[in-house]
């Protein structure tokens, strides 16, 4: 590989390894083109899934900050870079590899932190973000309607003691009545003005 080229190319990995919050180092071999691009669309599109070559991804992960990636980085590599929900990929890597028991998990990364495969898979076993976030927002409904249950019953008591108390109070004092105009013709009394004589 020509040196501008490997340069460029650990300059992408670093970008990845930077970027994503969890990245799965697998094990391709044996997996053909066409089982390639079905676990990529398998992934969706917050996953970037690189068949790597391992030299330039130590380099790339040592100059990303990220150590301890070495002893997974033989063999034919592949990194999935996870910039969505992790545990959505963790599933859809597992799950892919099942079915086609030649992908194989190494470990990983998330968050900073190393995984093993056992940790991955354990990963895959929790519940998505978009599930917790959606059975929260069905929670806080469900405490939102017990809440207004619970006061429900002694508003309307509430709201029948001030009707109540509105019925038996009696009516407002009919206001004075308006001095009347003059009539026609009729001279309005001058108003007399007091003078200090004093």
């Amino acid at each position: 590989m020509a040196k501008p080229v490997k340069v460029s190319a650990v300059a992408e990995l670093t970008e990845h390894f930077r970027s994503s919050n969890a990245a799965v180092l697998t094990e391709y071999r044996g997996l053909t083109v066409a089982q390639l691009k079905a676990l990529r669309r398998t992934l969706g599109p917050g996953v970037t899934y690189a068949v790597v070559k391992n030299t330039l991804s130590k380099i790339a992960a040592r100059e990303a900050g990220v150590s301890g990636l070495d002893e997974m980085l033989a063999g034919p590599s592949a990194i999935a870079f996870v910039k969505g929900d992790a545990v959505v990929a963790a599933k859809g890597i597992r799950d892919f590899a099942k079915e086609n028991p030649a992908l194989v998990i190494k470990g990983g990364l998330m968050d900073g932190a190393l995984l093993t495969a056992a940790d991955l898979n354990r990963i895959a076993d929790l519940e998505s973000r978009e599930v917790l976030l959606s059975k929260l927002a069905g929670a806080m409904k469900a405490k939102q309607s017990s809440a207004a249950a619970l006061f429900a019953a002694p508003l309307a008591k509430a709201a029948r003691a001030f009707g109540a108390l509105q019925a038996k109070t009696p009516a407002a004092e009919a206001a004075p009545p308006a001095p009347a105009a003059p009539a026609a013709g009729e001279e309005t009394p001058a108003v007399a003005e007091e003078t200090d004589a004093g």
